[in-house]
Order: structure tokens, then sequence, then C-alpha cells
């Protein structure tokens, strides 16, 4: 068994050192970068390969302005200034596309569709999942991220998912923050979040 790679102090710290960000520059995100990124987010697992999420990436001030009219005052500002804003959903009949994802095992399709709560706690737990690779992803690619909450879900799903099987998860904008982070709050030690039984 070969040792894995080390990442470099540049790479980690850019990935979990890295800060939530507030305020935007007007350099823009191009499509090309969301499917970049994306092509990135896709490779992380899931269970059972079911990749529930679905993403659409709000790169027009249009869309932006549609999202910020479901969202808390200080949210939407952030929303409308953003170069980019993704909203990570997960998709409620993700069970239609485990023949092709999952061709392994025959009858997962089926296990799903019968049972709303397995179906709907997998979507929303790997879609979550997926979530946070999108994270993780862009900040390797050089990009900032704003993760929000604070929104009006019910709202977003009319808003963008009327006549699908798609319901919001969680926002995350994108893009090349102009602010000073405020000083890193505190975190649990290990004593205080995990036991080793």
């Amino acid at each position: 068994m070969t040792d894995s790679p080390t990442p470099t102090p540049e790479a980690f710290a850019r990935v979990f050192e890295g800060r939530s960000r507030n305020s935007w520059s007007s350099r823009a995100v191009t499509e090309s970068q969301v499917r970049e990124l994306y092509d990135i987010v896709k490779l992380g697992p899931t269970s059972m390969n079911s990749s529930p999420a679905r993403f659409r990436f709000l790169l027009s001030a249009e869309a932006r302005e549609r999202l910020a009219t479901h969202a808390l005052a200080t949210n939407a500002d952030k929303i409308r200034a953003a170069p980019c804003v993704a909203i990570i959903a997960w998709d409620s009949a993700f069970f239609e596309e485990m023949p092709r994802l999952f061709p392994i095992r025959e009858g997962v399709r089926d296990m799903f569709a019968a049972n709303d709560r397995l179906s709907s706690d997998t979507a929303f737990r790997n879609s979550t999942l997926q979530g946070a690779y999108l994270m993780v992803a862009a900040r390797m690619l050089g990009l900032d991220c704003g993760p929000m909450s604070g929104f009006d879900a019910a709202a977003v799903d009319v808003e963008f998912f009327a006549t699908t099987t798609l319901k919001t998860n969680f926002l995350c904008a994108l893009g090349y923050a102009d602010d000073e982070p405020f000083p890193r709050l505190p975190r649990l030690p290990f004593e205080d979040a995990a036991q080793v039984l």
C-alpha cells in the first residue's frame, strides 16, 4: 500500500482555513468555471452513487434578483452582489436515475420508490454532502464561498423548480471576495466533539 499524498500547505489552507465571505468584487464567474466545478463535484462519493443533488448556477443579475426576493434582507444584498449564487437542491425522484447510476444491482430504483422516508432522507443527506463537495471544490479552484440559509425554501422551489421534483436545500454564493473576514470564531476541541470507542 502506498502512502496517501499529503496536500500542500497552500491547498490545505485554501480548503480548510478558507472563510465564508459576504462581500464580492465585480470579477465575473463564468459558465466554463461552473462546468469545471461541477465536473469535480460529481466525482464525490454518495450513498449507492445516488447523486441526488441538482445545481442551479445563477450567473445573471435577473436570476439572482428572482432569488433575492425570497431571502432575508441581509442575504438578499449578498445574493444581488455575488457574481454567482448556486442553489443546491435535491431531486425527490433521484431514484429514477438509479438504473443508470447504480447498474451493478437490480431493484434499487424500486427500493427507493417504494419507501418515501428512505428516499427523502437519502436525497437530502446526500445532496447536503454534495453541497459540501461544491464548497471544497470551489475553494480548490480559487473561488470564495458564502453558504447561506435564511431564505424561504418553499418560495424558492416555486420560483425555480415549479413542475419539477426538485427541492431547495441551501444556497452558496461563489466569486472573488473583497471583504476582510472577521476573526475566526471558536471551534470545539476534540474532547468536546469526538470520542474514540
